[in-house]
């Protein structure tokens, strides 16, 4: 049976404190999802393989409205998210969708900017690290086209939307 007050809530935490926040949440009962990825830790002496937050300084808590006082006294906590005023809620669908994409070994970027068409942009890894071009369009995160400067031609190429960062 599910129950129509509780909703999923994205929360905000302390810088570099999801995994204290999500162990504190699970302590007090709390519904809350940490989606973690893994990545490979250089160090001088050696490489680790560990699991880090997808999305940094955010977790989602599935609870009702009476909750929200309880999540914001939790230690590792800074605040809900706000979206027109009022604490945004994310669809069960989105969380599922989540879900499933981490599910899977695809190799998931997280990036917080969004380029706008007609943006210059600096293409920082791949096959076309170093292009300095003009964002004409993106379809679907893996194909942009480029307009080329001074040169009147455009070029479609597949590369991650992650690989582009804005000048």
């Amino acid at each position: 049976m599910i129950d129509q007050n509780y909703r999923w809530y994205p929360v905000y935490t302390r810088s570099r404190a999801e995994k204290k926040a999500y162990k504190e949440l699970v302590r007090k009962g709390i519904n809350v999802y940490l989606p973690l990825k893994k990545t490979v830790k250089q160090w001088s002496d050696r490489k680790k393989i560990v699991e880090e937050a997808l999305i940094k300084s955010y977790l989602f808590v599935y609870i009702s409205a009476k909750e929200h006082a309880e999540v914001l006294m939790t230690n590792g906590i800074a605040r809900f998210l706000y979206f027109s005023g009022q604490i945004a809620a994310i669809p069960e669908q989105q969380i599922k969708d989540l879900k499933l994409l981490l599910a899977t070994d695809a190799d998931l970027e997280v990036f917080e900017y969004d380029i706008k068409p007609g943006a210059r942009v600096l293409i920082k890894a791949g096959p076309f690290k170093g292009i300095i071009a003009e964002l004409a369009s993106v379809h679907n995160k893996q194909r942009i086209i480029l307009r080329l400067q001074n040169m009147g031609y455009a070029i479609e190429i597949n590369t991650s939307v992650a690989f582009v960062e804005p000048l």
